[in-house]
């Protein structure tokens, strides 16, 4: 199911769009204010952001700016700046549309699934995930290390997989738990702790750093997809 962050701080209009979101078979998460969005955005995996640009604490152009940064995640902008100076700043910060309020929900719904659409064909080509010597064959889970296959287990080449995805993002050992396991762990989180140590040894690199107390990451390289 596709999740999609709302970043909307009218509560009639995250109700609406929620409303017919799930309706249309989308995974809805609303946040109220400019750094709740970044904080929903750095501790989730989302497909596609609707931003409105006059939020609290943090405006849509600065949210857009620190996403960008980070990810290329389509953003749809939701507002009701009209002016073309506005829907140029935009598309200057790489969104992918600008709607103006009042907007078309079924409109809305239809570009949301275009968008969608064409992310899933790019991702559908997309079979090697590269990280500096290391490669990741995506479709035969299979990781290899200056062309020499690395013998990961599955739940190994998982983890491997979302340090790559997440680099520049400390994972706690409990989003590492519930990503990579899929479930809530209530027990002793040093199951991680285990599965790194055994990555380090096999890849013989310097690649995975521990951030004291609060998890792991690899230093930000933007990988490349072929």
């Amino acid at each position: 199911m596709k999740q999609i962050l709302i970043i909307e701080d009218e509560p009639d209009i995250q109700e609406i769009l929620c409303a017919y979101l799930r309706n249309a078979g989308y995974c809805p998460t609303a946040a109220s204010n400019g750094l709740e969005a970044i904080d929903f955005f750095r501790k989730n995996t989302f497909h596609l952001i609707l931003l409105d640009i006059m939020l609290p604490k943090l405006n849509g152009y600065s949210i857009c700016r620190l996403i960008r940064n980070e990810s290329s995640v389509p953003i749809i902008m939701l507002t009701a700046l009209d002016s073309e100076e506005d829907q140029l700043k935009g598309f200057d910060y790489l969104i992918d549309d600008y709607i103006t309020k009042p907007f078309s929900i079924p409109i809305l719904l239809k570009k949301i699934a275009a968008i969608l659409r064409r992310t899933d064909l790019e991702e559908t080509d997309s079979h090697c995930l590269l990280y500096k010597n290391l490669s990741l064959d995506l479709d035969a889970y299979q990781a290899a290390l200056n062309g020499t296959t690395l013998e990961l287990t599955v739940k190994e080449f998982d983890l491997l997989k979302e340090l790559i995805e997440n680099q520049g993002k400390v994972l706690t050992r409990s989003m590492l738990l519930g990503r990579v396991w899929n479930y809530d762990f209530l027990g002793d989180e040093r199951i991680v702790d285990t599965h790194i140590k055994n990555l380090r040894k096999k890849i013989k690199e310097d690649y995975i750093e521990t951030v004291r107390g609060v998890g792991y990451c690899v230093e930000k390289i933007k990988p490349e997809k072929i």
